[in-house]
């Protein structure tokens, strides 16, 4: 947390980490905040599924690709580094299993460095926020029903169900279904994997948007039972 006790989350503190350890290549799961690609900080970015033996086979690909500072991280605030990584006069040996010490570290010394708060390195971020839950006791089978319906239908059905977000300007299903609209709110809907739940995502320009919009969405899928 900052010092006025506001939690980083973890695809939050992962981009201020990556940064400060001078990343070229960053990977982390679809549903990771996209400040890490607005922020134009990386040399390239690669979105996988969700988990970490994903993200893991991300950094490979990246490395096999040509990255030479290849981290990833996930929400949940794991991360990982796929090469040694020379810092200052020191080497940081290739850790490609979660680990959360590096961040910590990362946060504070990217803090001091520049002669910041915890909560101004926030803000050097471009302003994009996440808020998450679930509907528990939704069979998974169901949500794939339900969602493979509405990829079927496409956007029109997609805008039905959210009217107030406006026009569908992408869709991506490396994981579920996670729709981006054109006035940049975000809705991603996902199956669990592990558990009779159906999880929502969202992101949005400010908190209070972004939680408001994942209330709104979780009382739509309530339909949906």
């Amino acid at each position: 947390g900052d010092e006025a006790g506001a939690w980083f989350r973890g695809d939050v503190a992962g981009v201020l980490a990556a940064r400060h350890l001078d990343a070229d290549w960053v990977v982390t799961p679809v549903s990771s905040n996209t400040a890490l690609e607005k922020s134009g900080w990386f040399d390239a970015t690669r979105r996988t599924r969700i988990g970490s033996p994903y993200v893991i086979e991300g950094m490979a690909e990246a490395a096999a690709a040509g990255g030479r500072r290849v981290v990833g991280f996930e929400a949940n605030g794991g991360f990982m580094t796929w090469q040694d990584l020379q810092y200052e006069d020191r080497t940081l040996t290739a850790l490609p299993t979660r680990d959360a010490t590096i961040v910590i570290l990362s946060l504070l010394l990217a803090a001091r460095a520049g002669g910041l708060r915890l909560s101004e390195l926030r803000q050097t971020l471009p302003p994009r926020f996440t808020a998450s839950d679930r509907l528990k006791d939704f069979p998974a089978e169901l949500g794939r029903e339900r969602l493979a319906a509405l990829r079927a239908e496409g956007a029109p059905a997609i805008e039905a169900l959210f009217p107030e977000l406006g026009p569908v300007r992408e869709v991506d299903e490396t994981d579920g279904l996670r729709v981006t609209f054109a006035r940049g709110d975000i809705v991603h809907l996902r199956p669990s994997g592990n558990a009779p739940e159906l999880r929502c995502y969202n992101e949005a320009a400010t908190e209070r948007r972004a939680s408001e919009l994942n209330a709104r969405c979780l009382a739509v899928l309530e339909r949906w039972r």
